[in-house]
């Protein structure tokens, strides 16, 4: 589903409120995320699919990821600060991952998602719920609990410029 003009305005609006108070608190996240290599401001990034295989249909969706805003820090050298919209269709399942050395913040916009980060047990976020994961974290778990209804999130990421924004775990 597209994101909306309207949707990129409050993602936006939030996302600098976020950013603003993450710079006030002396957030200067040591980070290394990641950056799909497309025009982020406009583009779409699905999440890789997973691999196929003879029950393709049987598999559960994932997540796209979808750029609204990209920026650089005008006060922090060398770190950028994104906000994408992230969109689970019903019983999606993003792979397991990392954001690098990247501080997130996630904010549930729609529905319900369950979450899981390495050392931590598994969370239920629910609409305008939140959580923030360190730089390095590793996101074991993320999922729409709901077999019918979208979830939605907003994502902040506190960069390296130039980084990817996550990197999945390799199949096993």
């Amino acid at each position: 589903m597209p994101v909306t003009d309207d949707q990129k305005r409050r993602a936006t609006m939030i996302g600098m409120r976020i950013a603003s108070g993450l710079l006030v608190a002396g957030m200067t996240a040591t980070a290394t995320a990641c950056s799909p290599a497309v025009d982020r401001a406009t583009a779409t990034v699905p999440a890789a699919p997973a691999p196929p295989t003879a029950t393709a249909a049987s598999q559960r969706p994932s997540e796209t990821l979808s750029p609204v805003l990209e920026r650089l820090l005008p006060n922090v050298k060398g770190k950028t600060f994104t906000s994408a919209i992230v969109d689970f269709p019903p019983s999606a399942r993003a792979v397991a991952h990392r954001h690098g050395a990247a501080f997130v913040y996630a904010y549930v916009l729609e529905g319900t998602v369950r979450s899981q980060l390495a050392g931590e047990p598994v969370r239920t976020y629910h609409q305008g719920q939140n959580w923030v994961e360190q730089p390095g974290a590793h996101h074991l778990l993320t999922e729409n609990t709901s077999r019918t209804k979208a979830a939605k999130l907003l994502v902040i990421f506190i960069s390296n410029t130039g980084d990817k924004l996550k990197i999945e775990d390799p199949p096993t």
